[in-house]
């Protein structure tokens, strides 16, 4: 008996589990693309919303200030704070590679369901501050405005 004969497998069902497995394959891409997720949560309203600038010092410090107001709101030390730093950077490196200036503030926004987000308007990108972890986020949360009635710089939307 031939040997080569034994080891063939059929044609029929091995062709139904390749076409099974691309199209599985192409699904996937296409929601993944798609930005469709089912840990994907719709945004909660925005409870408070502050506009920021991140302004580079000579000595490697970052000056974070309000930029409705130019108040300063905190200094990060050379060589400290690299989340901030790392997120800010990712955000800068995208408007340079679309050929955009600093002149658009970025925006913080803290969300009804104490979730907070960092958008940049002018190339639409945003980081989801709590996945990073509730030590990561507080970096940002104290840029937030503390509510009071009647504060300009507290969005209520």
């Amino acid at each position: 008996m031939d040997s080569t004969a034994h080891s063939k497998l059929p044609t029929l069902p091995l062709a139904a589990l390749g076409a099974l497995v691309l199209v599985s394959v192409l699904g996937v891409a296409a929601v993944r693309l798609a930005g469709v997720s089912a840990q994907q949560r719709p945004d909660a309203v925005t409870q408070q919303s502050r506009a920021l600038r991140f302004e580079d010092g000579a000595d490697g410090s970052i000056a974070v200030r309000d930029a409705r107001t130019g108040v300063l709101l905190d200094t990060v030390a050379p060589g400290t704070n690299g989340f901030l730093r790392s997120a800010m950077r990712g955000l800068v490196r995208e408007r340079k590679r679309q050929g955009l200036g600093p002149e658009l503030p970025f925006e913080l926004l803290g969300r009804a369901d104490g979730r907070l987000t960092l958008v940049d308007p002018a190339t639409q990108r945003r980081i989801d501050l709590e996945s990073f972890g509730a030590s990561n986020a507080a970096v940002f949360v104290r840029l937030l405005p503390h509510p009071s009635p009647g504060d300009p710089h507290v969005a209520q939307r």
